[in-house]
């Protein structure tokens, strides 16, 4: 049910890609039912965290990303910075939820972080046909002012679908390609 899910945008890309007649193997996808897609499937995991309690508790801390987005200050950002702190936030989502792969979890559990693991991966091959810059990692080696702790599964998952419907939808609708009418 949820292995193959995460493939959707990346399924979109390569149908496009194969189109004859495409110059470019990615066209730009700006349409934001396809992250829609991503975030449903975030805010189940979010649920089925919640309802697991117990047999999917671990006793570690996670860092995540922020996910609050002050308006004013993310409108006085160039599409360089957003992207910045979106790929920032996405890798340490990727490495927060990837850490529970090898804790011997519930198959409810591993299911909801395989299907995250690649849904990160096609988010940022969204992000990528509309030419939003990869992550770039900091020179200093020091901790992200843009992250916070979080102490349980539950709450991973929620951060995880509360930034994609944050940051994540905000940057790709701010997109200078998606702006141009291109869907």
């Amino acid at each position: 049910m949820f292995h193959g899910s995460g493939l959707f945008a990346v399924l979109l890309m390569v149908l496009e890609w194969t189109r004859p007649g495409l110059s470019s193997p990615l066209r730009p996808i700006c349409d934001l039912r396809v992250l829609d897609h991503f975030i449903k499937e975030a805010w189940d995991a979010e649920a089925a965290m919640r309802a697991c309690k117990d047999a999917c508790s671990i006793a570690t801390n996670f860092t995540v990303p922020l996910t609050r987005v002050d308006f004013d200050v993310w409108e006085a950002m160039n599409i360089e910075e957003k992207a910045q702190e979106v790929q920032s936030g996405l890798h340490v989502l990727n490495e927060a939820i990837g850490s529970l792969q090898a804790s011997n979890q519930t198959d409810v559990l591993q299911s909801h972080v395989d299907a995250s693991i690649s849904n990160i991966a096609s988010i940022r091959q969204v992000l990528r046909s509309v030419s939003i810059p990869e992550y770039v990692p900091p020179a200093s080696g020091g901790e992200d002012e843009e992250t916070q702790k979080v102490s349980s599964i539950s709450e991973l998952f929620q951060v995880h679908s509360n930034f994609l419907r944050g940051k994540v939808r905000h940057l790709l609708a701010s997109a200078p390609v998606c702006k141009q009418g291109v869907s």
